[in-house]
């Protein structure tokens, strides 16, 4: 049997889907970006484990860009994808869209990046096979990605020793 050094990025995509209610708003009648901030966190969760087949924790989280605000009432749909993975750790794309049940239009509302750690049983970062992008736009996505996480390690680098 040969064994694979890497998956396919689609085998680590999901969907998750909420209903945003009462509970969830503010006094506007939109959902807490935190409360969206808090599914994408779940949903990038089970795509990074997905990959992984292991326990994952969140590393870290770009910047998220609410583009839209999703109304009480409405639905979210929730995409996460690995686009990179490297020894231990994976980058994850979010992407948040809002459908209103009455018109049946989809509204883009957020997209993030995340980074989670893959760990052992022993609590250390342990390793994760490499993603094997397949389309065009994974391959896109990956060659992004790739970018993004040496911005992110000279950033981790300045926040570990802030006086250079």
């Amino acid at each position: 049997m040969i064994k694979t050094l890497g998956k396919v990025a689609k085998d680590s995509a999901v969907t998750m889907t909420e209903i945003v209610l009462p509970s969830h708003g503010n006094p506007l009648g939109t959902i807490f970006g935190g409360h969206i901030m808090s599914w994408m966190d779940i949903a990038a969760a089970i795509s990074a484990g997905r990959h992984a087949r292991k326990v994952v924790v969140t590393a870290s989280f770009d910047a998220v860009h609410f583009v839209a605000p999703v109304k009480v009432g409405q639905v979210v749909h929730i995409k996460a994808m690995v686009n990179f993975a490297s020894r231990t750790s994976m980058e994850v794309g979010l992407r948040v869209d809002a459908e209103d049940l009455a018109t049946g239009k989809f509204t883009h509302t957020a997209s993030a990046y995340t980074t989670f750690v893959a760990l052992a049983k022993n609590g250390k970062p342990s390793r994760v096979p490499l993603v094997l992008p397949e389309t065009p736009d994974e391959k896109r996505r990956y060659v992004q990605a790739q970018k993004r996480r040496e911005v992110r390690l000279q950033l981790a680098k300045k926040l570990k020793n802030p006086s250079h």
